[in-house]
């Protein structure tokens, strides 16, 4: 939605993004979409709460109610330790959980995650992949870019590329019944 070079209709949850100004487009993505780096993207010189809260400062969330979003969010991550700290004082894994924890936070209607447990350990790995399924089941439509073949299992549709072309596309019985998909 950032992006002016592309052509088309594009709908999301029935708005037309294509009739949609830059700005609209950004606001909508602000409102809407949650996305996991690959390489984090935290800011520097906010601390883990405060790099948690950014979604919900966009939002029309009281301070006092997102504070109490962001430790229910610290503690489902089980980095309420982190809060104060600065993301360079983190490890790898640390910035990761992070940054899912951001996107995550704010219940979007897309989550878009690239290589979201590549710097996890498998059982914090599998932890993430059970929040995505319930995310998921709650609603939100996830769109995950991955090597992992355990990771791949969890979803509904499944395509796979090779050498930039679509090698293979498998969908549960829901979606092989529907050509297009509505976001």
């Amino acid at each position: 939605m950032l992006d002016d070079q592309w052509r088309g209709e594009f709908y999301f949850e029935g708005s037309p993004v294509h009739a949609m100004n830059r700005k609209q487009r950004a606001e909508l993505a602000r409102q809407r979409i949650g996305m996991v780096f690959q390489s984090y993207h935290l800011l520097d010189d906010l601390t883990v709460a405060e790099n948690i809260d950014l979604p919900l400062s966009y939002k029309d969330i009281p301070r006092s109610e997102r504070q109490g979003m962001v430790a229910d969010t610290l503690d489902r991550f089980n980095i309420v330790g982190k809060k104060d700290l600065y993301p360079h004082q983190l490890s790898g894994g640390q910035q990761q959980l992070v940054g899912i924890a951001r996107a995550m936070i704010h219940k979007p209607a897309l989550l878009l995650a690239d290589e979201p447990t590549g710097n996890l350990q498998s059982k914090q790995a599998k932890e993430i992949m059970e929040m995505f399924r319930q995310l998921n089941e709650q609603g939100t439509m996830i769109v995950q870019v991955t090597h992992s073949e355990a990771n791949a299992e969890y979803g509904t549709r499944t395509i796979e590329l090779r050498d930039g072309w679509v090698y293979s596309d498998t969908a549960g019985e829901a979606q092989a019944a529907s050509e297009e998909v509505q976001l």
